[in-house]
């Protein structure tokens, strides 16, 4: 686990950078920040650091270019500046990283690339050789292609699961906001910055309001659900402010700046990363406490006696989530089953599954290979 004191130690880590980070109010590209970025960044490659950047900024680039003077409000508006605006950012990138002698490859990912297991893991491979070949990554979420039912949903939430597929130590998101603060800093003078986050609890999540910035689209939200992917992969994560020169720096001397989450302690395996933050959720079961508390401390799979309640339409092979009786998801797993079957079978024991469906194909509604927790 890094934390603040061992932060120095992180060898691998992925750094986003937020679209209010690196645009002028105007909208336009700030080359002033970007630059001072760059340099950090090649400055830390030159140390042996292995690093990654997820950066948004594609669609303000080419809204730009274009001369639009707002954000368009239509999807295919918005691929047609991603569009533009991609390649500029790229050939921004690219310029500024090769004048400090570093080598730079564009990586466009989309939500399939995280929910089919096949390009999950090719994303995997192609991500770890660029690494072992000593170029840095540059990612975004391929916004000229992508619908809305494709969208990871926001580069905080794409970052995360880099950082997740990588097996990345640190993960730094560099914010228009200096990190997570008791109350809304802009609406209540005596809000406090949070300097150190050990458990994502309800009343934190709580603290989460809408986005911080017009330009952007991730508010504190996305961040903090970035946060629990992130440390639940065994990532240390933190939340600071882009403006602060030197920034990724004094992160990483262990400074106190921004919010910092510690992690859980060990890497989720490949496939149960890609299980508990990759598959496309499909609907939920509830379960009573005594379920609960073998799957927690026994390592037990999913039985049917231990069910109360199903949510949603889900078939074999989908991933669903696995809730206490108070609501909050515990752990995610494969089911065995449709979800019209579970329906009959809860509550019912295992050797009752046959007379009540004419058949078994399966002792447990998910295996414990098949599942991963999510506390």
């Amino acid at each position: 686990m890094l934390t603040r004191a061992k932060i120095a130690g992180a060898k691998r880590f992925v750094v986003k950078v937020g679209t209010s980070t690196i645009t002028h109010n105007t909208g336009k590209l700030n080359f002033f920040r970007i630059e001072k970025l760059v340099r950090e960044l090649a400055d830390l490659a030159n140390q042996g650091k292995e690093i990654i950047l997820v950066t948004s900024g594609a669609v303000g680039a080419g809204l730009d270019r274009l001369g639009l003077k707002e954000r368009p409000k239509t999807l295919p508006e918005k691929q047609a500046a991603a569009a533009v605006g991609q390649g500029i950012l790229m050939h921004t990138y690219e310029k500024l990283f090769a004048e400090y002698g570093q080598t730079v490859a564009q990586v466009l990912l989309t939500r399939e690339d995280s929910v089919k297991h096949k390009r999950y893991i090719n994303s995997r491979n192609t991500l770890l050789t660029l690494l072992d070949m000593g170029v840095i990554p540059v990612i975004n979420e391929n916004d000229a292609v992508s619908v809305d039912e494709l969208k990871i949903g926001d580069n905080d939430t794409l970052s995360a699961m880099v950082a997740s597929i990588v097996d990345a130590d640190l993960l730094i998101i560099l914010s228009d906001v200096a990190g997570v603060y008791t109350a809304n800093p802009q609406s209540n003078p005596e809000a406090k910055l949070i300097s150190e986050i050990s458990d994502i609890t309800p009343e934190i999540e709580a603290l989460s309001g809408g986005p911080g910035s017009s330009r952007g689209t991730g508010g504190m939200y996305t961040k903090i659900q970035a946060a629990k992917i992130a440390v639940n992969s065994g990532v240390t994560m933190v939340i600071a402010s882009g403006a602060h020169d030197g920034v990724v720096r004094d992160i990483l001397s262990g400074a106190n700046i921004g919010t910092l989450f510690l992690s859980k302690e060990c890497h989720l395996q490949v496939r149960k990363s890609w299980l508990a933050f990759g598959a496309r959720l499909s609907g939920s079961v509830t379960v009573d406490k005594g379920c609960e508390k073998a799957i927690l401390e026994g390592g037990s799979s999913l039985l049917a006696a231990g069910i109360i309640a199903v949510d949603g339409e889900f078939e074999p092979g989908n991933t669903i989530r696995i809730l206490s009786q108070d609501g909050r998801e515990f752990a995610r797993g494969l089911a065995n089953y449709h979800s019209s079957e579970i329906d009959k079978i809860m509550g019912h024991h295992t050797n009752e599954i046959v007379q009540i469906l004419g058949s078994k194909s399966y002792d447990e509604v998910i295996h414990r290979d098949n599942l991963v927790l999510m506390v």
